[in-house]
């Protein structure tokens, strides 16, 4: 999780309220935000190695942290609710 400085995020935040405006109503909709969002920083730095690789990180790491706090203590509770499979 990128931790970033508290006086940062208020500015981020407001970036956030634009684009929660732009509910997504399905997954196709979430993907077309998050291509949008994406798209913005390769215009905003360059078509590069390096952009590229920024964009590709943050990506993947994103999901990782998704699943870390919201995936994985999800199937824990259904495990503790329902029983492991094994």
């Amino acid at each position: 999780m990128p931790y970033i400085k508290k006086g940062r995020r208020g500015y981020l935040d407001g970036a956030c309220v634009f684009a929660a405006g732009l509910e997504a109503e399905n997954a196709g909709e979430l993907n077309y935000l998050l291509t949008m969002v994406v798209s913005s920083y390769v215009e905003e730095h360059g078509r590069s190695y390096q952009t590229f690789n920024d964009v590709v990180g943050a990506l993947d790491n994103c999901k990782d942290e998704f699943r870390r706090r919201v995936l994985h203590p999800y199937e824990d509770a259904k495990i503790a609710e329902n029983g492991d499979v094994w």
